[in-house]
C-alpha cells in the first residue's frame, strides 16, 4: 500500500450535484430551522406592525374673476410661493400641537417621546403638500395642489386631513386679507407724504408769486422754448448734413465702380496691358473709414453741440483723412490718365463697345453733377448751422444775465411738476390698491377650493404583509445555507467513497456501511421529531397569536 500524500498538497476536488444533495441531507436541520425561525419573525412583525392608512385631498386654485391688470399689486404673488408660505404656516408647532391635543393623536408615542419629537416626525413622515400642475421653479402656474395625511386610523386619518385642508384654505383667506390692508396701509402713507409735499411746494410757488408782482418770470420759458428749437434745427441740419454725406459716399462709390467697368471697356484695347493701373487699397480703406467717422459725428452731433469736444476732435479726424485720401486720389488720376495715354481712346474699341464706354461716361458725368449739387447743398447747410449756432449761444447768454428771482421761480416750478408727477403715480397706485381690497372683500380675486373632500382610506399602505412575510423567510433560508456552508467546511472528515478516492488514492476494494444499535438510531429519530414538532407548534401559536392580535386590534 503507498503511503498517503501530505495533506498540504492535495487539492480539493470540485463538488458535483449529488454532493450538494448529500449536504443538504445531512444539514437539512441547520437550513430548516433559520428558515422556518425567518417565518415566523417576518409574520410577527407584519402583523404586529400597525396599519397606516392614508388620506388625501386636492384643492384647486381658482383664477381671479377680475382682469390682471386690476389686481397688478404685490398680494398677487405666484401661488406655489403662497402655497409653501401656507404650508410653512400650518406645520408650525402651535397648528400641530392643537392638531394632536384636538384628535388625541399618537397616544402611545406621547407616553414615551417628548412632544417635540412627535411634531417633528409627524411634519416630515405623515404630512405632505404635493403641488400639481407647477412648482416654485418652473415656468407652468399652479393649479391645484395636494395634502395628504398618514395615520393608525382611518377615520381620524380623514379627519385630520380634512382639519389641515380647511386650515389650508381660512390661511389663505386670511393671508390675502393681511397682505391686501398691508398694501393699502404703506399705500395711503405714501400718498399722504406725497400729497404734504406738493402741497409745501405749491404753497412755496403762491408765496413767491406773490412777492414778485409785475414780473414775467414766464418769458425764461418762452426762452428755453426758443432754444429748444433752435438746437432741434441744429440737429435737423446735422441730420441733413449725414444724409448727404451719405448719399455723396454711395455716388461716389458708383462712380469708382463705373470708371472700372469704363477702364475694363476700354484697356483691352491696348497693346500693353501692363499700363492698367489698379486702384489702390489704401484709398478705399480711407473712404471707408470717412464714412464710419462721419456716420459717427452724425450720431454726437444728434446728442451734443458742435462746441463739444469729442464732435471738434472727430471733425478734424475726417479733415485729415479726407486730405490723406484727395492726396491718394490724385495719386491714382495721375497713374490713370498715364495709361490712358499709353491705351489710346474710345474710338479704337468696336461700335459695340464704343456705345457702352460712352453710356458709362454719362453716367458718370451724371453722378458727378449729382455731387457737384449736394456740396452746394452741404455749403447751405453749413451756412445755417453757423447761423443757428450763433442764435443758440445769443440766447443762452440772455438766459444767463436774467435775474436770479426768475431763475429761483423756474426751480420752483420745476419742483412742483416733478412733485405733482410723484402724487398721480402714488394715487393711481393708491386706486388699484383699494380695488384690490374690495375685490378682495368681495371674495372676487385668486381663491382656493376643495375639489376632492377628504378620502376615507379602505385599504391600509403600511406595512406590505406578504413582502415582510417572503422577506424574512428567505432571509432565514439564506442565514441556514451559510451556517451549513460553514459547518461543511468545518467538517474535515471523508464522507463517500468520492472523497476516499480522492484524498487517499487507495483503490477501494469494498465497502462496509456504518452499523449502529437499533434503540440509538430510534432514540434520536423521536427526538428529532420531538424537537421539529415542538418547534413546527411553538411557530403555528405564535403566527396565530399575532394574526389574532391584529384582527382584534383592529
Amino acid at each position: 500500500m503507498q503511503p498517503l500524500q501530505d495533506p498540504l498538497a492535495i487539492q480539493h476536488r470540485a463538488l458535483d450535484v449529488e454532493d450538494y444533495i448529500d449536504i443538504v441531507r445531512r444539514h437539512k436541520s441547520s437550513i430548516l430551522g433559520p428558515s422556518l425561525a425567518g417565518l415566523v419573525i417576518g409574520v410577527v412583525i407584519a402583523f404586529l406592525w400597525p396599519d397606516t392608512f392614508v388620506s388625501s385631498a386636492t384643492i384647486r386654485v381658482l383664477p381671479p374673476q377680475v382682469p390682471e391688470g386690476l389686481l397688478s399689486m404685490p398680494l398677487s404673488m405666484d401661488m406655489s410661493q403662497r402655497v409653501n408660505q401656507m404650508t410653512q404656516s400650518i406645520l408650525s408647532r402651535a397648528t400641530l400641537t392643537n392638531i394632536i391635543n384636538t384628535h388625541a393623536l399618537y397616544p402611545k408615542e406621547r407616553k414615551r417621546l417628548p412632544l417635540e419629537d412627535i411634531i417633528e416626525s409627524m411634519r416630515n413622515k405623515a404630512i405632505e403638500v404635493r403641488m400639481i400642475g407647477g412648482s416654485p421653479g418652473s415656468q407652468s402656474k399652479t393649479v391645484a395642489f395636494n395634502v395628504t395625511f398618514k395615520y393608525e386610523n382611518r377615520v381620524i386619518a380623514q379627519k385630520v386631513c380634512q382639519d389641515l385642508v380647511t386650515k389650508f384654505i381660512d390661511e389663505n383667506v386670511r393671508e390675502r386679507a393681511s397682505s391686501s390692508s398691508q398694501v393699502k396701509d404703506f399705500v395711503e402713507d405714501q400718498w399722504s407724504s406725497r400729497k404734504r409735499e406738493l402741497d409745501a411746494i405749491e404753497e412755496q410757488l403762491s408765496r413767491f408769486k406773490s412777492a414778485n408782482i409785475g414780473r414775467t418770470p414766464e418769458q425764461q420759458g418762452a426762452m428755453m422754448s426758443a432754444i429748444n428749437g433752435v438746437e432741434t434745427r441744429m440737429t435737423n441740419i446735422n441730420a441733413s448734413l449725414g444724409r448727404l454725406n451719405q448719399d455723396r459716399l454711395i455716388i461716389e462709390n458708383q462712380i469708382s465702380i463705373l470708371k472700372d467697368q469704363l477702364r475694363q471697356i476700354i484697356v483691352p484695347t491696348v497693346e500693353n496691358v501692363r499700363t492698367v493701373v489698379p486702384r489702390d487699397e489704401r484709398l478705399t480703406a480711407l473712404e471707408r473709414e470717412i464714412a464710419n467717422s462721419e456716420t459717427k459725428l452724425q450720431s454726437l452731433r444728434e446728442s451734443y453741440q458742435d462746441t463739444h469736444p469729442d464732435i471738434k476732435a472727430a471733425s478734424s479726424n475726417i479733415q485729415i483723412l479726407k486730405k490723406e485720401r484727395d492726396r491718394l486720389q490724385k495719386i491714382q488720376d495721375d497713374l490713370e490718365q498715364q495709361a490712358k495715354k499709353g491705351a489710346g481712346s474710345v474710338s479704337t474699341l468696336r461700335p459695340e463697345a464704343q456705345r457702352e464706354a460712352r453710356a458709362l461716361e454719362a453716367q458718370i458725368q451724371q453722378l458727378q453733377s449729382r455731387i457737384e449739387a449736394s456740396r452746394l447743398e452741404e455749403d447751405s447747410y453749413k451756412k445755417a448751422l453757423v447761423e443757428a449756432e450763433r442764435s443758440a449761444k445769443t440766447l443762452q447768454g440772455s438766459l444767463a444775465s436774467m435775474p436770479s428771482s426768475e431763475k429761483e421761480y423756474e426751480q420752483l416750478r420745476l419742483q412742483a411738476m416733478f412733485a405733482r408727477r410723484d402724487f398721480e403715480e402714488i394715487d393711481r397706485v393708491r386706486q388699484r390698491a383699494n380695488a384690490a381690497v374690495e375685490l378682495e372683500n368681495r371674495k372676487q380675486t385668486e381663491k382656493l377650493e376643495v375639489l376632492d373632500q377628504a378620502s376615507l382610506p379602505v385599504t391600509p399602505t403600511e406595512p406590505k404583509r406578504w413582502i415582510i412575510m417572503l422577506g424574512g423567510a428567505i432571509g432565514g433560508l439564506l442565514l441556514g445555507i451559510c451556517f451549513a456552508a460553514a459547518q461543511e467546511m468545518k467538517d474535515s472528515t471523508l464522507k463517500n467513497l468520492k472523497d476516499v478516492r480522492a484524498y487517499t488514492q487507495l483503490t477501494i476494494l469494498g465497502c462496509i456501511p456504518l452499523l449502529e444499535n437499533d434503540l440509538v438510531v430510534r432514540r434520536r429519530r423521536r427526538l428529532t421529531w420531538l424537537a421539529w414538532s415542538t418547534a413546527c407548534l411553538a411557530s403555528i401559536v405564535i403566527m396565530a397569536g399575532s394574526i389574532a392580535f391584529y384582527l382584534t386590534s383592529k
